[in-house]
């Protein structure tokens, strides 16, 4: 995807905050050209206030008198709309959409997204000039979203095709320590086990479902080198305490504990 080559275009958006909030979720996925057309106040210092840390992009904003002048050069127009059409039109969600908008970019195109009105959106001459139309399919209990959430989304999703190779596919790619090795998680478990005993938690009589419980948990939870260190340090020092107390130091083994 090349950013520098999509257009967010705002049409006669009416509340100056909302500009200012757009901008924002621009600036955080990446995006930059931000296009105005005929807006009811700007500048304004809502917008600056919304925009935050983006104010650069409104410095830098294009402000157009009509949709002619903002999508004239474009050779990708998305359209975003909440209503169904009488005459069917190409139509698909953020995601899919991001890919046809990305791959547009990538051919040296230049892409440009329609956000309509806060209170109708995009009229239909404005959607009938577009290539290919955006719908984000929201609860049909509530339709309704945001301008700027609108925005975030449709952002998100290109952003993700900018990153998203990149981004770790495992969530502990990043893991700072080596996983523990069945070996020791072994060494573990009877550790575990005999301190169990030793305390008066585990009776070794009457041992029921608790060590493989246990294990469920803890081959569950995955414990790296130094975690399983951590825990036999624990059960090294319960052992200590329970060697200087010269037996169980909670008492008589509980035989009721585990179901």
């Amino acid at each position: 995807m090349r950013p520098e080559l999509i257009d967010i275009v705002l049409v006669n958006t009416s509340h100056p905050g909302n500009i200012g909030a757009v901008a924002r979720a621009m600036k955080n996925m990446g995006l930059s050209r931000l296009t105005l057309v005929a807006p009811r106040q700007f500048p304004h210092d809502m917008a600056t206030s919304r925009a935050t840390h983006a104010v650069d992009l409104l410095e830098a904003a294009r402000v157009v008198p009509d949709i002619d002048s903002a999508i004239g050069e474009a050779q990708f127009v998305v359209g975003t709309s909440a209503r169904g059409r009488r005459i069917p039109w190409p139509v698909q969600d953020p995601r899919r959409c991001a890919a046809r908008m990305g791959a547009a970019s990538d051919a040296g195109q230049r892409v440009a997204v329609l956000f309509g009105r806060e209170d109708r959106g995009l009229s239909n001459d404005e959607l009938n000039r577009c290539n290919l139309h955006l719908h984000i399919p929201s609860d049909e209990a509530y339709t309704s979203l945001n301008l700027a959430m609108a925005v975030q989304i449709v952002c998100y999703e290109l952003r993700m095709l900018a990153v998203g190779d990149a981004l770790p596919a495992a969530e502990t790619a990043e893991w700072d320590t080596p996983f523990s090795t069945q070996v020791n998680m072994e060494r573990f478990y009877a550790h575990l086990e005999a301190t169990l005993g030793a305390i008066g938690f585990l009776n070794p009589a009457a041992p029921r479902q608790l060590m493989p419980r246990l294990r469920r948990l803890f081959g569950r939870v995955r414990l790296d080198e130094m975690e399983l260190n951590i825990l036999r340090g624990i059960l090294t020092a319960t052992d200590e305490q329970v060697e200087r107390a010269g037996g169980p130091v909670f008492g008589e083994p509980r035989t009721g504990s585990e179901p």
